[in-house]
C-alpha cells in the first residue's frame, strides 16, 4: 500500500455491548496519531458502532464513540475488535457494511474474537485463521469450513488478517506495518511503543516459560550471539556449545522458553536483517544473502520469496523508493554492513512449521 495523498481512512468496529478497551487501545496506538516521520501515511482514525454513543468497556470506563456503520463505507482498513459477547450473532446491517467493505478491498484485520464477525460474515471460508486460544474450539464447532490454528499468533490472508488473543493484536497490527510500509516504518513505530519489533505468525501463543527469563541464562547470551553473527554457519550444534548444553537438550529448552526451534528463529533474524538491508543500503542482493548468512543470492530469494511472497529486488524498489538510504525513518543507524546487528532476545522467528535439524546448519 503506497502512500496516499489523502488520509487513509481506519475505522474500529467495536460491539455496541460491550468494548474490548485493550483492543481499542492498541489500534489507536498505531492509527491514531501522527506517525508520518515514521515514514508511515497520515490516517483518519475514528470508533464505529451500530448504535454510535457512550459505550461501556469491559473494564467499566466509558468510550464516546461518534460513529455509526456508514463510516465503514468509506473505510481502507477495518479493525474488528474483540466482540465480548460473541455469542450473540452480529447484526444483518454490520454483516453486510463488512462485506461491502471487503467487496471494495479493504483490508480488514480481526483482534482476538472480533474473527467470529468476520467468520458469520463468510468471508472466511475455507481460510486458515487464528483467534485467542481459548475460543478456538468454539470457532472451530460454529464454523467447521474454517481452517483454525489456535498456536500462532495472527494469520495473513492477504486483504484478511486475523490476529490471536490480548498482545497479538499488537504483533498482528506490526505485521500489517511492516507488510505495508516497510521494515524501517514497522522498526521505528516498534520501538516508539517499546515492543519487540517483529514476531512472526507463526510463534506460538504460550510458551512454558517467560521470554524474558533468557535475558539472565546463558540462552539469552547465545540469542544475543547469534544475531550478531548472522553470517556465521550457525548450527544447532554450535548454539548448544555456546549454552553448555546437549543439542537435544537445548533444542528442547530454545522450544520452551521462545516458543519456536532454533531453525525457526534464527531464519527469522535472518530475513528480518536482510529486509533492513534492502531498505537501507545499496549492498547488492548477492552481498545482502552473504552478511546475513543465507550465502548465496538464490538461497535468500528462495526463503524471502517463500516467507514474504515477494523476490529482494522487489521488495526494496517498493520500500527503498522516496526514501534516503543509510538511516531509518526514525532516524536510528540502519543494519551495519559488516554483517553485525543488534541482537533479538527470544522473539521473532518464522513459520514453526520449520523444524530444527539437529547438526544441521540452524
Amino acid at each position: 500500500m503506497a502512500l496516499p495523498d489523502r488520509p487513509l481512512v481506519v475505522t474500529v468496529v467495536v460491539a455496541d455491548q460491550l468494548v474490548a478497551a485493550f483492543g481499542l487501545g492498541v489500534c489507536n496506538e498505531v492509527f491514531g496519531y501522527d506517525r508520518t516521520r515514521m515514514g508511515l501515511p497520515r490516517f483518519d482514525f475514528g470508533i464505529a458502532a451500530e448504535h454510535p454513543g457512550v459505550l461501556r468497556t469491559d473494564t467499566g470506563i466509558g468510550v464516546l464513540v461518534e460513529h455509526g456503520l456508514e463510516r465503514v463505507d468509506r473505510s481502507d482498513i477495518l479493525l474488528i475488535t474483540a466482540w465480548e459477547k460473541f455469542d450473540e450473532a452480529p447484526s444483518p446491517g454490520l454483516l453486510d457494511a463488512v462485506r461491502r467493505a471487503h467487496a471494495r478491498g479493504a483490508l480488514l484485520v480481526s483482534h482476538c474474537t472480533g474473527v467470529f464477525v468476520l467468520a458469520a460474515a463468510g468471508l472466511l471460508d475455507g481460510m486458515r485463521v487464528t483467534t485467542h486460544w481459548k475460543w478456538a474450539g468454539e470457532l472451530a464447532s460454529r464454523y467447521p469450513e474454517l481452517q483454525v490454528d489456535p498456536s500462532v499468533l495472527y494469520v495473513d490472508n492477504g486483504q484478511i488478517v486475523t490476529g490471536a488473543g490480548t498482545a497479538a493484536g499488537v504483533d498482528a497490527l506490526l505485521h500489517l506495518v511492516r507488510r505495508e510500509w516497510g521494515a524501517n516504518a514497522a522498526n521505528s513505530l516498534a520501538r516508539w511503543m517499546v515492543v519487540p519489533p517483529h514476531r512472526d505468525g507463526g510463534q506460538a501463543q504460550f510458551i512454558d516459560a517467560p521470554v524474558a527469563a533468557c535475558e539472565d541464562d546463558r540462552l539469552g547470551a547465545v540469542l544475543e550471539w547469534a544475531g550478531r553473527n548472522l553470517a556465521d554457519d550457525i548450527t544447532v550444534d554450535a548454539l548448544a556449545r555456546r549454552a553448555l548444553m546437549s543439542p537435544r537438550s537445548f533444542a528442547r529448552r530454545f522450544k520452551a522458553t521462545t516458543g519456536t526451534t532454533p531453525h525457526a528463529w534464527l531464519l527469522g533474524q535472518r530475513l528480518a536483517a536482510a529486509e533492513e538491508l534492502l531498505e537501507n543500503s545499496d549492498a547488492s542482493v548477492e552481498e545482502v544473502a552473504r552478511l546475513v548468512g543465507f550465502g548465496t543470492a538464490a538461497g535468500l530469494r528462495e526463503q524471502f520469496t517463500r516467507r514474504r511472497g515477494v523476490s529482494p529486488r522487489a521488495y526494496r524498489q517498493t520500500f527503498r523508493a522516496g526514501r534516503t538510504g543509510g538511516t531509518s525513518a526514525a532516524g536510528a543507524p540502519a543494519v551495519q554492513l559488516d554483517g553485525h546487528r543488534p541482537g533479538a532476545r527470544g522473539v521473532g522467528s518464522d513459520q514453526a512449521l520449520v523444524e530444527a535439524e539437529l547438526g544441521q546448519p540452524a
